[in-house]
């Protein structure tokens, strides 16, 4: 028996473990983590790691280039380009999946060059089975949408550019 105060491992229940799993499919995370009484379970997916076919797993997502703000008349990228460094940027309030118009096939809430006021609609952000309005923070004009439609989104991305 050991003394001096620490407790032994628990097990990890792999219920628990499935269940965080599956949290990150439906939201479209690459980690999770879980902590209660002082045990800890972290839970990632990395995608492309060395040896993933070899090991017999699915092959790795494809991954998005990383969308930029086009480039102006002297070829510099619009100040804000990756859109999180500029005043106006409207960034996800929680994690989810963006969709930009109300239903499949209808027109997006806005597009980019659309004039909005401020508390108009811009997108959903749809998280445990609830549809959550997105809403301009302010009036001005969309100059960029950083985020596409049905696309997970993380707390605090970028999802468009309100000048």
């Amino acid at each position: 028996m050991k003394f001096g105060g620490s407790r032994p491992k628990l097990a990890p229940d792999p219920d628990l473990i499935r269940s965080l799993a599956k949290l990150l499919d439906e939201t479209g995370l690459s980690e999770i983590e879980y902590e209660a009484d002082g045990q800890r379970i972290h839970v990632a997916r990395h995608t492309g790691a060395p040896g993933a076919l070899a090991a017999g797993g699915a092959p790795p997502a494809l991954e998005r280039p990383p969308v930029t703000a086009p480039a102006g008349a002297n070829g510099v990228a619009h100040p804000g380009a990756n859109g999180h460094d500029h005043p106006g940027t409207l960034k996800a309030p929680l994690v989810g999946i963006a969709y930009l118009a109300a239903e499949p096939g209808m027109p997006p809430y806005v597009r980019v060059g659309d004039t909005v006021a401020e508390g108009q609609t811009l997108l959903i952000i749809e998280a445990m089975k609830v549809m959550n309005q997105i809403r301009a923070p302010q009036a001005g004009r969309v100059t960029h949408v950083y985020v596409g439609d049905a696309e997970p989104v993380e707390y605090g991305s970028a999802l468009m550019l309100i000048e």
